[in-house]
């Protein structure tokens, strides 16, 4: 355990900014998860919906840092491509 007051504040904040992280990427997924299956049903309107938010979703993570860059445009594409098979 830190015994330096900084010290024990960092881990305060860590804790709280991990959860946080956690809770998006977890938005993320769940996301992507309906989007994927919103495909299997060759929905195309709800995947299209679905496709928008998580697509806002991923990129207000990437802003933040909680994904990198290159992660986020690397989901967006992959769906992108998903969707446009549909069509």
């Amino acid at each position: 355990m830190a015994n330096i007051k900084s010290a024990i504040k960092r881990i305060d904040v860590t804790k709280l900014e991990t959860a946080r992280n956690k809770s998006k990427k977890s938005a993320i997924k769940t996301f992507i998860k309906k989007f994927e299956a919103a495909i299997e049903k060759n929905d195309k309107e709800d995947a299209t919906k679905l496709f928008n938010l998580a697509t806002k979703k991923i990129d207000q993570a990437a802003s933040k840092n909680t994904i990198s860059k290159n992660s986020a445009a690397k989901k967006i594409s992959r769906m992108a491509k998903e969707l446009n098979k549909l069509a």
